[in-house]
């Protein structure tokens, strides 16, 4: 008798369709960590320095590629790219983020 019910089986067939977008929609998803560098930049005329940490696209995760992203986001500004000093995940940004200052994230 429950094998002929059609409401049940419409029920089943709704529940299996939301479960199916549900984990597509996961599996769609970005799981990717977040990736940052921190680095050392000047400015001349009068000579500046800074200290900063900006986060990078995943395409940016090495030192090479980060420079490049680095280098374009602070000229704006007028500031030079001196040296990425590492590449890191967010579990380093606490430790950086008293020394980077104003910089912490700018750009």
């Amino acid at each position: 008798m429950l094998l002929n019910n059609r409401g049940f089986f419409a029920m089943f067939e709704n529940m299996m369709k939301k479960l199916i977008l549900i984990l597509a929609l996961m599996a769609a998803s970005p799981a990717s960590a977040s990736c940052y560098a921190d680095y050392k930049a000047k400015q001349d005329n009068p000579l500046r320095l800074h200290y900063g940490i900006i986060e990078l696209p995943d395409t940016a995760c090495s030192k090479q590629a980060a420079k490049a992203q680095i280098s374009q986001r602070i000229a704006a500004d007028g500031w030079k790219l001196l040296h990425v000093l590492s590449i890191f995940n967010e579990d380093g940004l606490g430790e950086r983020k008293n020394s980077a200052g104003q910089y912490f994230l700018r750009y």
